[in-house]
């Protein structure tokens, strides 16, 4: 005896309310691993980003060389329009900090590599 099975022939119909488009895993671990690397990346992948949170290509130069994780952030973070508000500054005040601390990590550990002239 044969039976005849069924086939599904529903077409699914697009999602009307699409999500937003979001980064990657991979894109994260990167941009918390290497930030310069990150926002050189958003810089070139998305420039609309960082044309909207700065008006000048000075600014974001100056922000990977010296506080390259807060530069990202607040780009990340930036609303066009609106810019940031609340907890966004908070955000962009805590990787200040641990851009800070980097910098302040880094001269204190030269301090140890033998040969290094104190004076």
């Amino acid at each position: 005896m044969m039976s005849i099975t069924s086939v599904d022939t529903r077409i699914e119909e697009p999602d009307p309310n699409p999500r937003e488009i979001t980064m990657g895993c991979l894109f994260a671990l990167f941009a918390g691993v290497f930030p310069r690397l990150g926002l050189f990346i958003v810089w070139i992948a998305r420039p609309a980003l960082v044309n909207a949170a700065f008006d000048t290509w000075i600014f974001p130069l100056i922000g990977i060389i010296f506080l390259p994780f807060a530069t990202l952030i607040y780009v990340v973070l930036y609303t066009p329009g609106v810019g940031l508000t609340g907890w966004e500054w908070f955000w962009v005040v805590v990787a200040g900090l641990l851009d800070i601390t980097h910098w302040l990590a880094s001269a204190t550990q030269r301090r140890q590599i033998p040969g290094y002239n104190r004076a």
